[in-house]
């Protein structure tokens, strides 16, 4: 089987397609899309994903809970969100295509694997006829499949026995929709034989079911189904499909390269955070250590260590494991020791959502520490600038002596889009320097080291312990400006109070001039942060292809914010925030810059769509 049948210059033209891969958590979806996902990114679509997990690990198998769902937009153009409404479902059971159908499209394809649709599964799934004989699919285009029995017979003449067989349907479903959209087919030939390298009866199941999936498009009369999406106009250079954690990972191990310093993670595994510390252990070559602690606290306290021996020090976590690391981060704010925290949001609170999406810790990273223990937030917007949000915090670490908070969240975590390999050559300066000799008289004359003389930036020297002469005292009670000796002295304790609120304050002095995209004299700013953005750009973008004049602010810095803000917010009569959460930043800018600053909140565990941010813009306007 090659590719060559797929390129004709006569298959109909999509411009773009929105598939939704759902099922049962053990029927593969994940996979599924994943390497549709692969194969798209690998013929040169532009593409953005959602991964949709259930919030339970082992949900009942049939039910609404254990319904395991991705979603993936394919573009010949730029796109920047997963799409609002499928153009086509993949509903590998009853539970999948109830939990599912209503995201669809009105005259979507709905793609059915009938033999899911027996009268127990049924039951499960709170169906009290089938679906696929009454009315229920009245308005879409249904695609009915045996998918389980045409699986095991693709697998017969293998040896391999028919319950094994069965759960290589989902590359079934992988390969009738590959034909349907004019897929390539090696790279998930490629990919199988790497995954299952020694395991012959599986590679052998997994591939004689995509080519029978493929084969039922060409041979089941499905010729109408038949397209191809063109490769996207991307900027020339090397390209790889790459989700928000991986980037992030990846943006550390620049960071750590660009400063010249060892990398250590301490971490403890947290969904949706847990694949930093997956992806970081794999590079020791990069002078990489990494802890998996007992707990939340040992992780942090061991990454503020290997900041004060002069390693990059990180930690990971979500929601819950800040709260958990709320007094070392007051710690690490007392000794100005670069840290960076990364908090990968998920629904709350307590355990709340793990496996769904969320925006809501920004209060959490702004105050969550007793004493007024200011430290500078950074947020990545989209799956692929987690790279240089990594590094865009490592910078402001090491300079500033600092800890620093990285927001992401589920949705970006687990979503993917391409991504162009950076030239090492544009990467930032980040190497510093360490404290080597004293810096100071005392009342003998001697040379002696003060931790806490500042340079311009406001930040403190870096000493290794053990180096020559530069024994110093650091820790948790107050310090005295200067020399560092404990010190209970009110006006001491104002005035370090005052001096680390400056000199986060100071950050901003570094960030480039803030953009304002869109309509620079519109009545209307659209401000955002975080994953929002990819959302805000697409509505954005809808609202003035009809002639309304909009305009569009995303942050990346949400402490300090940026110098120019206020005067840039001042010459808009309307500011809508969209957020992921109540209004958290929206409460933030009418505070510090009294706006009125609307909320359009959505906590439901699932990102934004275009259509809900440009309905909220339409309807400000028409205010």
């Amino acid at each position: 089987m090659t590719d060559t049948a797929d390129s004709k210059a006569s298959t109909p033209q999509l411009t773009h397609v929105i598939l939704r891969f759902a099922g049962d958590s053990g029927d593969g979806m994940q996979l599924t899309g994943d390497r549709f996902t692969s194969a798209s990114a690998m013929f040169g679509n532009d593409l953005a994903t959602l991964p949709d997990f259930p919030a339970e690990i082992r949900a009942p198998a049939g039910t609404l809970a254990g319904v395991s769902a991705f979603q993936v937009h394919i573009s010949d153009h730029n796109i920047t969100t997963p799409g609002d409404a499928p153009n086509v479902l993949v509903a590998m059971n009853p539970a999948a295509l109830k939990a599912d159908l209503h995201r669809v499209e009105l005259g979507g394809t709905v793609i059915v694997n009938e033999d899911s649709f027996e009268e127990r599964n049924l039951a499960k799934a709170g169906y009290d006829a089938n679906p696929l004989d009454d009315h229920t699919l009245d308005g879409y285009t249904v695609i009915r499949v045996p998918m389980t029995k045409l699986t095991k017979e693709a697998c017969a003449d293998l040896g391999v026995k028919p319950r094994d067989a069965e759960r290589s349907k989902n590359f079934f479903a992988l390969g009738l929709v590959s034909w349907m959209y004019s897929r390539p087919l090696e790279p998930t030939f490629d990919w199988i034989n790497a995954k299952f390298a020694g395991r012959e009866e599986v590679i052998a199941a997994n591939v004689n079911a995509f080519k029978a999936g493929h084969a039922y498009g060409e041979t089941a009369e499905l010729g109408e189904h038949h397209f191809i999406v063109q490769p996207a106009p991307l900027t020339p250079g090397v390209y790889t499909s790459i989700n928000g954690n991986t980037a992030l990972a990846w943006g550390l191990l620049a960071a750590g390269q660009q400063a010249n310093l060892p990398l250590f993670l301490g971490s403890y595994p947290i969904t949706p955070a847990s694949d930093i510390l997956h992806e970081l252990a794999k590079h020791k070559n990069f002078g990489v250590r990494t802890l998996q602690a007992e707990d939340e606290i040992a992780a942090v306290g061991s990454a503020l260590g290997a900041s004060y021996g002069g390693h990059i020090g990180i930690t990971t976590t979500s929601g819950p494991g800040i709260a958990l690391k709320g007094e070392t981060i007051g710690l690490a704010v007392s000794l100005e020791l670069p840290l960076i925290i990364i908090d990968i949001q998920r629904g709350g609170p307590s355990t709340g959502l793990p496996t769904k999406t969320e925006a809501a810790d920004l209060f959490l990273a702004l105050y969550g520490r007793h004493g007024e223990s200011p430290l500078p937030i950074v947020a990545a917007y989209s799956p692929a600038q987690c790279f240089d949000a990594a590094i865009e915090a490592a910078r402001i670490a090491l300079t500033y002596r600092t800890p620093v908070m990285l927001l992401s969240d589920g949705y970006l975590a687990n979503g993917s889009e391409p991504w162009r390999l950076p030239d090492v050559a544009d990467l930032p300066d980040l190497s510093v320097e360490f404290a080597s000799t004293p810096n100071q008289t005392d009342e003998d004359g001697e040379a002696v080291f003060w931790p806490y003389l500042r340079d311009e930036n406001l930040a403190r020297p870096w000493a290794i312990p053990g180096t020559p002469e530069l024994m110093h005292r650091i820790g948790g009670i107050e310090k005295a400006e200067g020399s560092g000796n404990i010190s209970y002295d009110p006006a001491n304790h104002q005035a370090m109070t005052d001096v680390r609120e400056a000199r986060i304050a100071k950050i901003a002095e570094s960030f480039p001039p803030l953009e304002v995209h869109g309509d620079a004299d519109a009545d209307l700013c659209v401000v955002g942060w975080g994953s929002t953005w990819g959302a805000i750009v697409s509505a954005v973008g809808r609202v003035r292809a009809k002639g309304h004049k909009v305009a569009q602010i995303h942050l990346t810095h949400l402490k300090p914010l940026p110098n120019d803000l206020g005067d840039k917010l001042a010459g808009f009569d309307k500011v809508l925030v969209p957020e992921m959460n109540n209004g958290q930043l929206a409460f933030v800018l009418r505070g510090t810059y009294l706006v009125d600053a609307r909320t359009l909140s959505k906590v439901m565990g699932q990102p934004f769509t275009a259509g809900e941010i440009a309905h909220a813009i339409e309807g400000m306007l028409d205010d």
